[in-house]
């Protein structure tokens, strides 16, 4: 069975409609067409999964054209900074440190370059 015919049986057997169930199959035929072995499948589709969430794939950095204010939506003092290439990135200090919506910790340059 191909990926476009599984793709097809699973989503009818969720009742998904039939204009959706096409739009999947012509992502999904896309995705075929390049003929990806097991390993470069699991690459695309984890790097095709952060780039449909607006997530970043290298560290961010505290380059000033990669934040934007948006201290008028926040009531704290002082300068409140969210990343433009992750939505859930947010900075008081310029972008020298930010956290992340989905995690409860401080995050810096210096431990992002320490990690790699």
């Amino acid at each position: 069975m191909s990926l476009v015919q599984h793709a097809k049986r699973e989503l009818e057997m969720v009742g998904e409609e039939p204009e959706v169930i096409e739009w999947y199959l012509q992502i999904v035929a896309k995705f075929a067409e390049f003929g990806h072995s097991g390993a470069t499948a699991e690459h695309t589709t984890q790097t095709l999964e952060r780039l449909l969430r607006y997530r970043n794939l290298s560290p961010l950095t505290d380059d000033p054209d990669e934040w934007i204010d948006v201290s008028n939506y926040f009531d704290e003092e002082g300068e409140v900074l969210q990343s433009k290439r992750n939505f859930e990135a947010f900075s008081q200090d310029g972008g020298k440190t930010y956290y992340l919506l989905s995690e409860s910790k401080l995050v810096s340059h210096q431990t992002v370059k320490k990690e790699k």
